[in-house]
Formats: structure tokens, C-alpha cells, sequence
């Protein structure tokens, strides 16, 4: 009995950090964007508060390379895939949201991710929620407040009930979670994504390079 649930738990470690990717998901599947998804062009930078320019350099489709530390990967030899990442503002929202869709295919099936960033002048830091097609979690994550002031930084804290990855003696256990966004340049940006289990260190559970297409 103790194996049947071993491969269970396994099973569903794997589909949670699917899941909990800041911005990943398996081998990519290609959507063709239309041009005003892809260019930032369509929103006035001079009409924008700095916060919200700073995202105009994520606008855009991405091929990313995503390594993951845990469920089945280790600090040394890390499970690495491919993702697509779409990124675009959110026009019925005055472009105050960027929305992210995020789609692979993770063996025999599909995934859909969408993620919705923004950035709250009031707070100055950055917001970021996601929904998907693998579980009925709403997954969210907000900035320390003064915390958005960063011209090429981004990191936004939440927290998860452990459905597995971390292992079977932290399912149901309350996870922090702390998520940055490294804009390096124009054509390259790093997502990660780093647990925080009970008792114990800061751990790194995922990494995303995005490389613009």
C-alpha cells in the first residue's frame, strides 16, 4: 500500500510544480501572437507610471528554457524542459495588467497557464496571480509594500499547501514562497522561484530563462 501511495504522491508532485512554475510549463507548443500582442508599441510608455513601464520590456513571445530543483530534480541535476511565453497588456484594464499565457505539453497532456501582472502605484510593488488547467487553486503573490522601485527586479512573496513536492512529510503544510523576475535586457529575462520549507532554508525549486523569439 505504501508504494501504490508512494507513486500517487509522486504523481501529483510532479503535476504541482507544473503548476507553481513562476512562469513554467513543459515543451512549448507555438501560438502564433498577433502584432499588437507582441509589441509594446501599442501603449504610450509617456502615459505610463514608472512602474508600469517597467514591464513593457516583458511584452512579447518567449522561448525559455526551465530548469526545476525539486520533485524529481536536485540542485545538481535539475529536470529541465522548454516553455512559450506570451506576454501582453491587458487593453480592457486601461493596460494597468500585463496578461502572461503560458501552454506545453506535459506527456499525454496539454497545460494552460494564465498569469496576470501588475503593479500598484498606491504600494509601489508588483502583484502576480495565476490560474491554470491542472488544479482549482488560484496561486498569488504581492510584493513588500515600497518594495517596486527596482529598475530591473521584481519579487513578489505568497505562500502554497503542499500538495507533495517537498516531499511526503510536508503535504498539507503551509509553503512561503518567493518569486523574482530578473530583467536583464530587452531579449533576456530569469524567473525564479524559491521555497521555504518548515524549519528549514530558502530553497531554489525553479528557474526560467526566457530568451525573446
Amino acid at each position: 500500500m505504501r508504494s501504490t501511495l508512494t507513486r500517487a504522491l509522486c504523481s501529483v508532485t510532479f503535476v504541482a510544480v507544473a503548476v507553481l512554475g513562476a512562469s513554467c510549463s513543459d515543451d512549448a507548443t507555438t501560438t502564433a501572437a498577433s502584432p499588437a500582442a507582441s509589441s509594446s508599441a501599442t501603449v504610450d510608455p509617456s502615459a505610463q507610471d514608472t512602474g508600469h513601464r517597467r514591464l513593457n520590456q516583458l511584452v512579447g513571445e518567449w522561448r525559455g528554457g526551465k530548469s526545476t530543483f525539486v520533485a524529481g530534480g536536485t540542485p545538481d541535476k535539475p529536470l529541465r524542459v522548454e516553455i512559450t511565453s506570451r506576454w501582453q497588456w491587458i487593453p480592457e484594464t486601461g493596460n494597468n495588467f500585463l496578461r502572461e499565457i503560458a501552454e506545453g505539453d506535459y506527456g499525454d497532456r496539454l497545460y494552460y497557464r494564465q498569469g496576470t501582472l501588475g503593479f500598484s502605484p498606491t504600494d509601489n510593488r508588483y502583484e502576480w496571480s495565476t490560474v491554470d488547467s491542472v488544479t482549482p487553486m488560484m496561486m498569488t503573490y504581492k510584493g513588500a509594500k515600497g518594495s517596486g522601485g527596482s529598475d530591473t527586479e521584481i519579487t513578489v512573496l505568497g505562500e502554497f499547501t503542499d500538495p507533495g513536492v517537498l516531499g511526503e512529510r510536508f503535504v498539507g503544510q503551509t509553503i512561503p514562497m518567493r518569486t523574482t523576475i530578473r530583467l536583464e535586457s530587452t531579449d533576456r529575462v530569469v524567473m525564479e522561484m524559491y521555497f521555504t520549507p518548515p524549519g528549514e532554508a530558502e530553497m531554489i525549486a525553479d528557474r526560467v530563462i526566457l530568451t525573446r523569439r
